[in-house]
């Protein structure tokens, strides 16, 4: 098979434009991973709109990957037409593992919780200045899987 990119039904919608900078605001989109990943797939999650800057963020997914992980998805953006891609600009969470507390995962059940890290771990906070598609992108399918749920969630301001 071909990699593909899917969308959320959250791409359809217009991200949301705050009356004031400096209001807190959440874009999140949520794709039902129906059959296995393959190396290069993308799943459009959420668009955030021109000028937001990135204040943080959560990455939320079933285990999709039950037997020995392989499963490699990254949090980041596509290019806009002002700033370039960064396909694992808010997380390179290498191979994923749906067990408890494990390797940077938050869960306290079987799943991942993932906070945004990427370029947080370098102290900056992402910012653009045109309407910005969030993205997961696979760079590996599971070993064993199982479908589920993957999320994103994105906290932003716009000045």
């Amino acid at each position: 098979m071909v990699a593909e990119t899917l969308s959320t039904t959250s791409m359809t919608k217009q991200p949301s434009q705050p009356h004031g900078g400096g209001l807190l605001c959440c874009a999140y989109g949520t794709y039902e991973v129906a059959a296995n990943v393959e190396a290069g797939d993308i799943f459009e999650m959420c668009k955030i709109p021109p000028g937001s800057t990135i204040v943080g963020g959560m990455f939320y997914c079933d285990d999709l990957d039950t037997g020995t992980e392989a499963l490699d998805l990254d949090v980041g953006w596509a290019a806009n037409g002002n700033e370039d891609a960064d396909p694992d600009g808010l997380g390179n969470y290498g191979v994923l593992t749906g067990d408890v507390l494990a390797a940077g995962n938050l869960s306290n059940v079987a799943g991942l919780i993932y906070p945004f890290m990427g370029e947080f771990a370098n102290g900056d906070l992402p910012t653009f200045t045109a309407e910005t598609t969030i993205q997961v992108v696979a760079n590996a399918p599971a070993g064993t899987f199982t479908a589920g749920a993957m999320s994103v969630v994105v906290y932003y301001v716009v000045d």
